[in-house]
């Protein structure tokens, strides 16, 4: 687990209301056996640095049954703020319900939402389980979750895969936020990633909706990247497309 950069990131808005919100977003961290309690505590740290209205973090958190890495799980607990984390694949394979547990300080959001207050503004965030969700003996609520977020203005999607962008652009979404490619990882393997996820990394805009792809913290496999740099961002609404 090294954190190569800070990626920032402007996310246009024509909505002067949402100028300034800030979304601070890490993705898949992978814990596992040999991830070191210091590596965990320096992600905090750099973490906590920065500024933001918000924490996310789009799944895959561990990579071994929680049992075995619960003190390095309990650091996460000391990220300021609010935050908030939603399932990926990984996370279901080692038990996800012991996740939950261990995560104290962290709001779980599968299937749910929250109402945020920003100037007097109210963003809605919400998250949906992972695609793999039904395989593993969880409910994954897309029709719920659609229902809730067309009845709002202002709203922000959350989903471990970059598939689950059409979900965000069918209700209007302000952004959609994912992870799971680690960016390929290691190159070519982004070649193959293609094949199965719409995008690969960074910024894009489908239908005036933004959709960011994190590259991830961790690793998967081989502990190793090659033209897939580690990330967190920090994203910004800005309505002036600059950032200071």
């Amino acid at each position: 687990m090294k954190i190569k950069e800070v990626n920032y990131v402007d996310i246009k808005t024509f909505d002067k209301n949402l100028n300034g919100f800030t979304i601070l977003q890490i993705s898949d961290l992978h814990i596992n056996k040999k991830t070191s309690k210091m590596q965990i505590k320096k992600l905090v740290d750099m973490c906590n640095s920065l500024d933001y209205n918000i924490l996310v973090i789009t799944g895959d958190i561990i990579d071994c049954k929680v049992k075995y890495i619960k003190d390095k799980l309990s650091i996460l607990n000391s990220l300021k703020g609010k935050t908030y984390f939603i399932s990926g694949n990984h996370d279901l394979v080692y038990g996800l319900k012991d996740l939950i547990k261990q995560l104290q300080n962290i709001t779980y959001l599968d299937n749910s939402y929250e109402k945020i207050v920003y100037k007097n503004e109210t963003i809605l965030l919400a998250g949906i389980s992972d695609k793999f969700s039904k395989f593993f003996g969880h409910i994954r609520e897309e029709k719920k979750l659609l229902s809730i977020l067309e009845k709002n203005k202002k709203k922000i999607f959350l989903a471990h895969q970059p598939k689950d962008y059409k979900l965000a652009l069918k209700s209007n979404c302000d952004l959609f936020l994912c992870g799971h490619t680690h960016g390929g990882q290691i190159w070519p393997f982004h070649y193959f990633v293609k094949i199965f996820q719409p995008f690969l990394n960074g910024l894009h805009y489908i239908n005036d909706c933004p959709i960011y792809v994190n590259k991830g913290i961790g690793t998967w496999g081989i502990d190793y990247r090659y033209k897939a740099n580690s990330e967190i961002a920090l994203l910004r609404f800005t309505s002036e497309n600059t950032y200071n």
